[in-house]
């Protein structure tokens, strides 16, 4: 949909005023309030096609580095600002860039609830139109900048038969003025004219990505450091640092404050004299729902959108152990259990048997197996493993698929200290952390298929992992990463078609297949892997910058590919780390990448 702009920054409304402070500029659904038109199947169908739509001068500012970010924003544009002078900045720099052309073509773009009484039914993001601006910059930086416009020849939209009459009555209704930022520049024009559609790019880029609405209501006194440490989020969002499902999940929630922030506006306006029991009720139910997921999005950001959750509380499970008696028991999931399915285990051995593996799971003590047979499962408990127990399945792992639930926040996490699994095949689907996270202790892979979604196998500092003849594919990051102080054996595995985001100007895009990062050292040793179609380097050495002099502070000085080696050579050294009979067939086999 088009840029609301930052009428969704509205300073915060308190509960038991019906009064609501904008800040600028007001948005599509702020003129006069016009009724909606019916559907379009309603109207004559004799009325002329409306042309196309004339190509728009393209954002530029996805390309541009966060660097060159943090210097537009930071250093020029909101040098020395206060949050609550953040709207009169953005205003003071788009009105110097006003000043250029007073007359020009632009698509109109806004809400098709402007138009339509039911726009869920019409599938489209926004509704276009060509339109001629007239922009006559007011004396003052902080009023709201709006454009005066009227419908331009030929009649264009993205919609071939809107009726030209709707368009009309739409703009009388709005005194023909709209928010500068629902305007964007048709390409063909002088350059005062692409300077403009630069201009408004950026100021829809703050309030879209940068501004937040609690902003003004904030004591910030560095908020550039602020606005900075958002440019950052956004860039590790972009480039898959941060994983795409996190990423996903922080932009919907932040979507959701904002329609949240309007709807509370909207009711307390529509509340004309003093509010009722019921309406002040619900007016601070509004408000309080509001300051929760507000204070969820500040912990987020606060946090960078950590890798590894909890995004949202967790439950942790205490540590059972082993039963009184000593005796391990064997739970069997499969729906239904025959003689022959169990005609290998010894008769000493003690069966339970379930059909699902969510219950086998939360009745085991440590020492106890869980032997998996054919089929599909979903498993809640596989995110609380705490206990020393193998996972089995019976039979190869292509037949026993275990798929993750997509609205919880891990799939695969252990604190156990020492966990197996054999012939599975672990499938994430909209799970945000890895699709296996070590937090503690000792986890084992044999023989497994680890099909990703978000992040790889994550290690955490201090637990270990071993990978034996399995194959980890898809994920959004590198397929493993070890963190400081984790330690990891791989052997006999494939690792391809992993860090499968789009990159940018980060190292992080580099990542590949296995991601290491250095301080305190973490162990790894690999033997007989395949590494291949990975997008980046097979293995990755994440070294801290002021880090190079204890590696070798030779790579400050020279370029030499040999010198490079030789601190490669050393830093693998240090690391423990063990590479045999390993084939890389990534392009980019092993690199340093300083952080």
């Amino acid at each position: 949909m088009a840029s609301s702009g930052p009428e969704e920054g509205a300073a915060e409304v308190e509960p038991g005023s019906s009064e609501s402070s904008r800040s600028w500029p007001a948005g599509p659904s702020s003129g006069a309030g016009p009724s909606r038109r019916p559907l379009l199947s309603s109207q004559g169908e004799e009325e002329a096609e409306a042309d196309p739509l004339p190509a728009q001068y393209p954002s530029h500012l996805g390309a541009v580095p966060g660097r060159d970010k943090v210097a537009l924003y930071c250093d020029r544009l909101l040098r020395g600002c206060r949050a609550e002078d953040a709207n009169e900045a953005m205003s003071k720099y788009l009105l110097e860039k006003l000043k250029l052309k007073e007359k020009w073509l632009g698509v109109w773009k806004t809400n098709p609830e402007l138009f339509f009484i039911s726009s869920e039914d019409i599938l489209i993001p926004f509704v276009g139109i060509l339109v001629e601006v007239s922009c006559k910059p007011s004396q003052s930086t902080s009023s709201h900048l709006k454009a005066s416009i009227s419908v331009a020849e030929p009649f264009s939209s993205n919609i071939a038969n809107i009726p030209r009459e709707l368009v009309d009555n739409v703009l009388e209704e709005l005194d023909h003025s709209v928010p500068l930022l629902e305007i964007y520049p048709v390409e063909g024009q002088d350059m005062e004219i692409f300077d403009i559609a630069q201009a408004l790019d950026v100021v829809r880029f703050f309030y879209d990505f940068l501004w937040r609405d609690w902003d003004e209501d904030e004591s910030c006194e560095t908020y550039v450091a602020l606005v900075e440490e958002r440019i950052k989020l956004w860039c590790d969002i972009e480039n898959g640092t941060i994983p795409v499902p996190i990423g996903q999940r922080f932009r919907k929630n932040l979507e959701k404050y904002k329609k949240m922030h309007l709807e509370l506006i909207q009711y307390q306006s529509n509340i004309k004299e003093e509010p009722t029991a019921e309406e002040a009720v619900e007016c601070w139910k509004k408000y309080y729902e509001l300051v929760m997921l507000c204070g969820l999005l500040k912990i987020w950001e606060d946090l960078r959108l950590r890798a590894h959750g909890p995004l949202t509380p967790r439950i942790l499970r205490r540590r059972r152990g082993h039963r009184d008696d000593g005796k391990a028991v064997t739970h069997i999931v499969a729906k239904t259990m025959t003689a022959e399915m169990v005609k290998d285990f010894s008769v000493d051995t003690l069966l339970q048997q379930h059909d699902n593996l969510n219950m086998a799971l939360d009745s085991c003590y440590s020492g106890d197996n869980v032997v998996i047979f054919p089929g599909e499962y979903k498993a809640l408990n596989l995110s609380m493993l705490t206990e020393d127990i193998i996972i089995q399945g019976a039979g190869k792992p292509e037949e026993i698929v275990i798929v993750s639930e997509p609205t919880h926040e891990s799939f695969v996490v252990s604190k156990a200290q020492n966990v197996k699994l054999m012939h599975l095949t672990l499938v994430q689907q909209g799970t945000v952390d890895g699709i296996v996270v070590v937090e503690s202790g000792h986890m084992t892979f044999v023989n497994c298929i680890l099909k990703c979604e978000g992040t790889g196998v994550c290690v955490l500092t201090g637990a270990s992992l071993t990978i034996t003849n399995s194959e980890i594919t898809g994920a959004q990051g590198a397929g493993v990463e070890l963190h400081p102080g984790s330690t990891a054996i791989l052997e006999g595995n494939k690792i391809h078609h992993c860090n499968n985001f789009k990159t940018s100007e980060s190292s992080q895009g580099a990542l590949g297949g296995i991601n290491i990062k250095v301080v305190p050292v973490p162990k790894l040793k690999m033997k007989n892997n395949h590494i291949y179609s990975n997008n980046g380097y097979g293995v990755t050495i994440l070294q801290p910058t002021d880090q190079l002099s204890a590696t070798g502070g030779i790579l400050e000085f020279t370029a030499s590919g040999d010198a490079e080696e030789d601190i490669l050579s050393k830093l693998m050294h240090e690391l423990s780390l063990e590479m045999s009979s390993n084939t890389l067939d990534d392009i980019k086999g092993l690199s340093i990448v300083h952080s």
